[in-house]
């Protein structure tokens, strides 16, 4: 059983496995020092307090070093750097120390450098002492930094013969001392993994002319007889440059790599056996050291590891028996205490992130939380912020939705859904920022967005396993003006055309211009066995919806309501009436009294032309007509464009036989003003479609349509220069195609 107790105070001591650079050398014995003494300690520059139910682990903080009393973190400057701190278990406070590197020392001896002179501190206390050490002008430029431990730095430098040295350097009082260790033959490496019960356990190689021979030694760093005392040298696999391991009085751990893979050995120190366990592929996976009986071991970076790996997570594994058990679900950095005990930097789904302490308990691994980072290690949307009404009225109007993280190595999925259709808008990010921003472009399933009540949802999974997935999820209304010329609720026009086989289609077209152009967002096909009608006219809402509708009067005279359903699609039709064959043409969708319903006008075939008031009635639309005048006859085209003018009624505009297109417009009771002439050449167009604000600039705007091309006029506002001419995309090549437009 794995016990794991959260949130106490520990004066444990703790050690950091740190990862140090390989050097060449055969060992021999050096001389045994005391413990050096050290000069008066610098006072720190802040202090501060921890709290009492817990340590405060910054979220960035990782382990670099520890000792019976403390422990030494670094944390991104900012700016490809590393900042320290010397934080005390028993009092919580931290103190900040100058360098810009940080090493593992194996006790309360902070040691930090600017890569040449090595500062180290007494951490123990305002009586502590401090001394520093230039490693160039000890040992010459070309001498390189291997280690520390203790007070003791450890480092290379080549010989006469260009075979490296190793040294160890002290300064027990105001002077440097240095002393040899190792010299140089035909060794081609050798590194320090770590130290612990006054030895330092060392991985080396060397070359015979034939092959290479790799060994591994514990060296006593105050061993019997003038110098220090070797154990012998073992035997063992090839290692890497980043090879990791650990000493205990019980065992040597260390990892190997061969063919690919790499392996955990430990060599028991009392039956001198050696074991090897399989750890996988991956080179980086780290041994953080034994606890009693067990090997612990794991993938650091699972933090922000980009591909799941059960290897991220810190495992026991028996050494003595084949049980594994999984202490935390990720580990970054871990660190071997001077008592034995493991100090792992990681994460727990139920206990979250922080500093953990690994011990034997009853013969089996027991997890204590040390610190905290308040930050949990299952993903977690802390923050969210999305607007809950979106007008999407404004030409390029975009949606930004916001969300915080607890982490964000993760694939974050968002989903926004209109509850009436169902239709959705998707997007994926992946290792976001935090807050994650999401635009949306007020499009869905890539038309312009429906009015209406959305839900979206957020899923935000772990890249590296590690951990639950995040959700949330919330609610948003988009709001747009009505548009007559509108079915699937969106607020930008829709026109309808029918083909030469009765098949009728609607184009959703985009209600912004790009680069002066109207472009369309999709083709739809309505349904089949339209050319049984004579006239079909899009007329607007007249019958009490948001939506617009349609009429078609059909061979036997009767006139047909599809009232809209606000999703692209028509209701079954319902009957107006009969008796509308003597009507040749039929212009609908203004509101020409100003009371809010679209009304209708017909002219018969003596040319005049009638006024049908829409009465918001789904059963009957239309109020009995009302005679407006004579003399229609003479145009061929009639056209209802809502107010274009400026006035407080819809207008309409005629073309007459010679192609002049005239505006009248409308005076508020059903009829309308004096004609005014608008221009020539119209007859090229065989439809003219009062088509509703196409470029949503606030006004009504007209389609033509004809074998010479399709427009869009979009309106002015000016009685006597209603229109301007934009070009679009409807109906490419398709000007003789269709056989009705509205």
């Amino acid at each position: 059983m794995t016990h794991l107790i959260s949130g106490r105070r520990l004066a444990a001591a703790i050690l950091t496995v740190s990862t140090v650079t390989a050097v060449a050398g055969t060992l021999v014995t050096a001389p045994a020092l005391a413990a050096p003494a050290l000069a008066p300690a610098l006072a720190p520059a802040a202090v501060t307090a921890g709290t009492e139910a817990s340590l405060s682990l910054p979220a960035d903080a990782e382990i670099v070093s520890a000792g019976t009393n403390g422990f030494l973190t670094a944390r991104p400057d900012g700016s490809g750097g590393k900042t320290f701190a010397w934080t005390n278990i028993a009092d919580g406070t931290t103190t900040p120390l100058p360098g810009q590197f940080g090493y593992d020392t194996g006790s309360d001896t902070a040691v930090t450098s600017d890569g040449r002179t090595y500062m180290l501190r007494d951490m123990n206390g305002p009586g502590s002492f401090h001394t520093s050490i230039d490693l160039k002008t000890a040992l010459g430029e070309d001498a390189v930094f291997v280690g520390a431990s203790g007070t003791l730095l450890f480092a290379t430098k080549p010989d006469a013969r260009g075979k490296l040295d190793l040294y160890r350097v002290s300064k027990p009082y105001d002077s440097v001392v240095k002393q040899k260790i190792s010299y140089g033959s035909q060794n081609t490496g050798f590194k320090i993994l770590g130290s612990g019960g006054n030895e330092v356990f060392i991985l080396g190689s060397d070359y015979d002319g034939l092959a290479t021979r790799y060994f591994s030694t514990t060296y006593k760093l105050n061993g019997s007889g003038p110098f220090g005392l070797y154990d012998y040298t073992k035997p063992v696999g090839a290692w890497a440059a980043n090879a990791t391991g650990s000493v205990s009085p019980a065992y040597l751990a260390w990892t190997e790599r061969a063919n690919g893979t790499t392996e955990a050995s430990v060599y028991n120190r009392t039956a001198y056996t050696t074991t090897r366990f399989p750890l996988g592929t991956d080179e980086n996976v780290t041994v953080a050291g034994t606890v009693g009986d067990w090997l612990l071991y794991g993938l650091p970076g699972g933090a922000t590891a980009t591909s799941p790996n059960p290897l991220h997570a810190l495992t026991a594994r028996s050494i003595t028996g084949t049980a594994k058990v999984k202490l935390l679900d990720h580990i970054t950095s871990s660190a071997v205490a001077p008592d034995g005990s493991l100090l792992v930097r990681g994460g727990s789904a139920t206990e979250g992130e922080g500093l953990y302490r690994i011990t034997e308990f009853g013969g089996e691994p027991y997890v204590t939380q040390v610190a905290t980072t308040g930050q949990p290690t299952s993903v977690r949307v802390t923050v969210d912020n999305v607007p809950t009404v979106v007008d999407l009225d404004k030409n390029g109007t975009t949606v930004p939705m916001r969300w915080s993280l607890s982490r964000t190595n993760v694939v974050m999925d968002v989903t926004l859904t209109h509850g009436l259709t169902g239709k959705k808008f998707t997007q994926r990010l992946t290792q976001p920022s935090s807050p994650a921003l999401i635009t949306w472009n007020g499009l869905l399933d890539g038309i312009s967005a429906p009015n209406g009540d959305y839900t979206w949802t957020v899923t935000a999974k772990p890249l590296n396993g590690i951990g639950t997935a995040g959700y949330d999820s919330g609610n948003l209304r988009v709001v747009r003006k009505a548009n007559p010329h509108d079915f699937n609720d969106n607020g930008s026009t829709d026109v309808l055309a029918r083909d030469a086989s009765g098949a009728l289609w609607r184009d959703d077209l985009f209600d912004w211009p790009v680069s002066g152009q109207i472009t369309t967002a999709r083709r739809t096909k309505i349904g089949t066995g339209w050319q049984t009608y004579k006239q079909i006219e899009s007329v607007g809402n007249i019958a009490g919806s948001a939506h617009g509708d349609l009429i078609a009067l059909d061979g036997a005279g009767y006139l047909w309501h599809y009232l809209g359903k606000g999703d692209g699609t028509l209701a079954t039709r319902a009957k107006v009436g009969s008796g509308w064959g003597g009507y040749n043409k039929l212009a609908g969708g203004s509101d020409l009294t100003g009371d809010g319903r679209a009304d209708l006008l017909a002219t018969d075939a003596s040319g005049v032309l009638w006024f049908y008031k829409g009465t918001g009635s789904s059963t009957a639309p239309f109020a009995t007509r009302v005679r407006v005048g004579s003399g229609w006859g003479g145009y061929n085209q009639l056209t209802a464009v809502g107010n274009i003018a400026g006035t407080a009624a819809g207008d309409l505009v005629a073309r007459d036989t010679a192609g002049v297109l005239w505006l009248y417009q409308g005076n508020g009771t059903g009829g309308f003003a004096t004609r005014v002439r608008i221009g020539s050449g119209w007859g090229a167009f065989s439809q003219l479609v009062g088509a509703g604000d196409v470029d949503n600039d606030g006004r009504p705007d007209l389609i033509a349509y004809g074998a010479g091309g399709t427009y869009v006029y979009r309106s002015t506002g000016s009685a006597t220069a209603p229109f301007s001419r934009m070009t679009t995309n409807l109906y490419p090549g398709e000007g003789t195609k269709f056989t009705s437009v509205s």
